[in-house]
């Protein structure tokens, strides 16, 4: 089926199911944080954090390949030669992008948390355009890019007060960013190993291995995942489906359309992110901050700028 003729090209089905996605992500950042209450994990264990994110992910790998197997009405197993491909997807983006991510939320906010997630936007911009060579880098996307980081930079109480270390750590937003880079990294794989692949095969299974990897290491340095109350097993299932849903729609609308038309609605997760973070987790003084709105309107333009048409690009 070529992208003309498939319905994931129609806005009417594309436009509702990146909103759709970007609604999974933004609910992660509450859940995860919820989930270190539930399972009493502190935030200097380290260990049982990445068992539960390979519990996670392993389950979240599960649902995909059960349910692209009963729409195709046979059992998907990827082919010998897209192992490689999987391989590299769940180092990038479940082991190392989630290893920093799990790592951030036990150590800032959520608002904090969502904004900064928002740099893997403007960083898979710069590595499609100059490392992958898949765009054309223009000015409107410099300038999108620019927007975006100083959004993050007010944010974070401006550059002087990053450097200064006060209520900037890199086990929090140093290492939200890396969760950034791994997340751009993965998104450009992405595309690129779609163009051959089945994303629904590559997402089930490099999850699967992913979350096999994180769930192995956890456990090797001591990590434990305790169910204490049956809000536990629901919280788990809810953040495998976020995965499931949210990165299985995302590969198979960059499959079939320009990254930058799936991409500018990205906006989205920021927004969505603060918002349900300020009514899950009481963040709401930090959300509706002016530093904290001025700076989710800066990002939310950043992520608008870069993904916009422009004539150069028809």
């Amino acid at each position: 089926m070529s992208k003309k003729q498939s319905i994931w090209t129609k806005p009417a089905v594309m436009i509702p199911a990146a909103v759709f996605c970007c609604v999974l992500w933004g609910s992660a950042t509450p859940a995860i944080k919820i989930a270190y209450e539930l399972f009493r994990i502190p935030a200097s264990d380290t260990a049982s954090r990445l068992v539960l994110a390979g519990a996670r992910f392993q389950i979240a790998g599960v649902m995909i390949i059960a349910l692209g197997s009963l729409l195709k009405r046979k059992f998907l197993f990827p082919k010998k030669e897209s192992w490689g491909k999987i391989a590299v997807l769940a180092a990038f983006q479940t082991v190392f992008q989630y290893y920093f991510f799990f790592t951030a939320l036990a150590n800032t906010t959520g608002v904090r948390g969502s904004v900064i997630n928002a740099s893997g936007n403007f960083l898979a911009i710069l590595f499609a355009a100059y490392l992958f060579r898949m765009e054309k880098m223009t000015a409107r996307k410099w300038f999108g890019c620019i927007a975006g980081f100083l959004g993050i930079i007010v944010l974070l109480g401006g550059v002087r007060a990053i450097l200064a270390g006060g209520e900037v750590t890199l086990a929090g937003e140093g290492s939200m960013l890396m969760a950034g880079v791994f997340f751009a990294l993965s998104g450009c794989c992405i595309k690129l190993f779609s163009k051959e692949e089945d994303p629904v095969v590559l997402s089930g299974y490099q999850f699967f291995l992913g979350g096999i990897v994180l769930f192995l290491i956890g456990i090797l340095m001591g990590g434990r995942l305790v169910f204490y109350t049956p809000s536990c097993v629901l919280n788990l299932i809810y953040m495998g489906f976020i995965s499931a849903g949210a990165y299985t729609l995302w590969g198979i609308l960059l499959k079939y359309n320009p990254v930058s038309s799936v991409s500018i609605l990205g906006f989205l997760n920021p927004i969505m992110g603060v918002l349900l973070s300020a009514v899950f987790l009481g963040e709401n003084q930090e959300a509706f901050s002016f530093r904290g709105l001025i700076a989710l309107i800066l990002v939310s333009l950043g992520i608008i700028a870069i993904n916009m048409q422009g004539k150069e690009e028809k």
